[in-house]
């Protein structure tokens, strides 16, 4: 199962949009999609789907049409995991919806996290429970790849969600926070790693296949750049050459002083801030680059559109190649 978790310490880069347009180019390169929304603030939920479908997903009682729907007999003590609901966006995209009621079960997943090296079984269905939900969903939905996108913090439900992950994308923002934010992330990315290596053998046989809890690390992509000229303005510049090294040594843990090649081979692509098109494409419950001259994208803006096409085409190939899982770019 290919499971590509998009996820820094910082917040505020684009994270969830990124994850949104890159579902919809996958699906759009005909890929078979499933996005799942692991942010207890369910931001991805919301960009995809209208308040009225929400009220539906989000009554005031039970949720059992979210992602903490399916997990909630386990943490509720009244049985495990069920099958998720799987809100269609399209033929080939499918949405795990999220949920604000995520933020109940943080307790519960960091107290079990330690007693996954001690081989309890409670702990591993605890520590699993994410995994088990999208592998199951996945082979429902015939998914080719699944897009998983997290709060950007260091807590238990985000480390649950990692170690569902077989690959990790960093959205970065060319600022200081971003640089902070990779400091943070990529040290306890490899801790997790290493422990859930420890604890994986200690899993008995009755609980079946475990995760592999790789979190291979695909690159980063570069969000919100200000242009001029076709050139990163010179406040953007400034951050934009250091984040290369920071991502080497924070990341993948490299030793620090080394050289970086140019172009830098871990910058997956660069997505530049379509400000006057997301606005259209909030209203119109659509990608940017799929905004129509009935949607108000008109004169320069279909010029931005086209941009905004190419980056997201050029974004997905490129991960797709890196995951291993390529066949060729449509037109």
């Amino acid at each position: 199962m290919i499971s590509i978790a998009f996820f820094n310490n910082k917040g505020g880069v684009g994270k969830t949009s990124l994850v949104y347009h890159a579902a919809w180019m996958f699906a759009e390169q005909g890929y078979r999609v499933l996005a799942v929304d692991l942010d207890p603030q369910s931001n991805l939920s919301i960009m995809a789907l209208d308040e009225e479908r929400l009220e539906v997903l989000w009554p005031d009682d039970a949720h059992p049409k979210t992602l903490f729907g399916a997990v909630e007999p386990l943490f509720g003590g009244t049985g495990d995991i069920r099958p998720a609901h799987i809100e269609p966006l399209s033929e080939a995209l499918g949405l795990i919806v999220g949920d604000l009621a995520l933020s109940r079960i943080e307790d519960d997943l960091s107290t079990e996290w330690p007693r996954c090296l001690e081989g309890r079984e409670r702990a591993f269905r605890v520590t699993t429970a994410f995994w088990r939900v999208m592998k199951e969903a996945a082979k429902r939905h015939r998914a080719d790849v699944l897009l998983v996108d997290v709060g950007p913090n260091l807590g238990a439900i985000n480390r649950a969600a990692l170690v569902a992950a077989s690959h990790v994308v960093v959205p970065v923002a060319p600022d200081l926070f971003s640089l902070q934010g990779l400091n943070n992330l990529g040290p306890t990315l490899r801790r997790w790693r290493d422990t859930w290596l420890q604890a994986k053998p200690k899993a008995t046989a009755s609980l079946g296949e475990q995760p592999r809890g790789e979190m291979a690390a695909v690159g980063y992509v570069l969000m919100q750049h200000a242009e001029r000229l076709g050139r990163p303005t010179k406040a953007y510049a400034k951050w934009q050459a250091r984040l290369p090294q920071a991502y080497r040594e924070s990341v993948l843990g490299e030793a620090p002083g080394q050289p970086t090649p140019a172009p830098d081979p871990h910058q997956i692509q660069r997505i530049k801030h379509y400000r006057s098109l997301m606005p259209m494409a909030m209203e119109s419950r659509k990608p940017m680059f799929a905004l129509r001259a009935s949607d108000g994208a008109i004169g320069a803006h279909q010029t931005n559109v086209q941009q905004c096409y190419d980056d997201f085409k050029n974004l997905v190939v490129e991960i797709a190649v890196r995951v291993g899982i390529s066949r060729g770019a449509r037109r």
